[in-house]
């Protein structure tokens, strides 16, 4: 609510502190919320989880929720770097060059994700895409709705910019953080891949302390992605508990425990972006580990 009344004042660094609120809330919805939520941790119930997912994915995110689940939980998880499953492809455009894709791309994800998600539900039966659709239009309405009647845009293309800004403020760190944490670590083949230990260890990497992130995608994104990865179930309280005895247990095991900061990962996917992003990875070879 604060986010929207301040976006009724006609000064701009008012304005300006209505953009961030509801960009920031956007994203703690979109990102954690919805992360949490296909995970089923944000409660014990079955039923509930279910209900936060479609809350949280489709009415706050415009995706479909099981598709989400699928994509995610069953692929991603389930084949961890595996080359055609879980390898995180699906963020690779090798048609944009590297700064298109670092500096441009982003923006164009709040326009991307619902024309997906319209893409995907094709594919799915009537009435869970009738269902999925219909919550996707009442988030979608909903943000227009407040921009219009709560925060007193008076046209409905500046109602439309307001919410293309909202909903990309964080754009760029998620889409970076989706390939920092996973590309450029070893890629495995599907009938040599090694044991679940090895395949998170080697292939996933955490992303320091960073108190915006942290807060908008939470810590099982940021700073504990190989714990979440291993212990997906757990909350983010959780993941940021547990951390140092998985750090420990890794070390003491001589298994590799990837930590780097968001700049240096920058740097490397900037310098190194066709053999990461534009060409399919080498599969690593780990001879004995299997």
């Amino acid at each position: 609510p604060p986010g929207f009344l301040c976006l009724r004042s006609e000064n701009v660094l008012v304005f300006v502190l209505g953009i961030t609120i509801l960009g920031v809330c956007h994203y703690t919805l979109t990102v954690k919320g919805s992360h949490l939520a296909t995970h089923g941790a944000l409660t014990e119930s079955r039923r509930w989880s279910k209900i936060w997912a479609h809350f949280f994915v489709e009415v706050c995110t415009a995706f479909p929720a099981e598709d989400a689940r699928y994509g995610h939980v069953k692929m991603h998880h389930g084949y961890t770097n595996v080359l055609g499953l879980g390898d995180s492809s699906t963020w690779r455009l090798p048609c944009l060059n590297r700064y298109v894709y670092m500096f441009l791309a982003p923006l164009l994800i709040p326009i991307l994700t619902p024309l997906v998600a319209v893409e995907r539900l094709r594919k799915v039966r009537l009435g869970a895409a009738l269902r999925a659709l219909g919550l996707i239009s009442l988030g979608l309405y909903s943000h227009y709705w407040l921009l219009r009647h709560v925060s007193g845009f008076r046209s409905p293309a500046s109602a439309l910019a307001c919410m293309l800004c909202t909903r990309s403020l964080l754009a760029h760190p998620y889409l970076h953080v989706n390939v920092f944490q996973h590309i450029g670590l070893p890629m495995f083949s599907r009938d040599k891949k090694p044991r679940r230990i090895h395949m998170m260890s080697l292939g996933v990497l955490n992303l320091p302390r960073l108190p915006v992130l942290d807060w908008a995608f939470g810590h099982s994104i940021i700073s504990c992605h190989v714990e979440h990865h291993l212990f997906p179930t757990l909350s983010d309280n959780m993941c940021l508990k547990v951390k140092p005895v998985v750090s420990q247990f890794l070390r003491e095991k001589r298994l590799p425990y990837n930590e780097d900061t968001y700049l240096a990962r920058f740097l490397l996917f900037l310098s190194r972006y066709e053999e990461l992003l534009v060409h399919a990875p080498p599969i690593t070879e780990l001879a004995g580990l299997q």
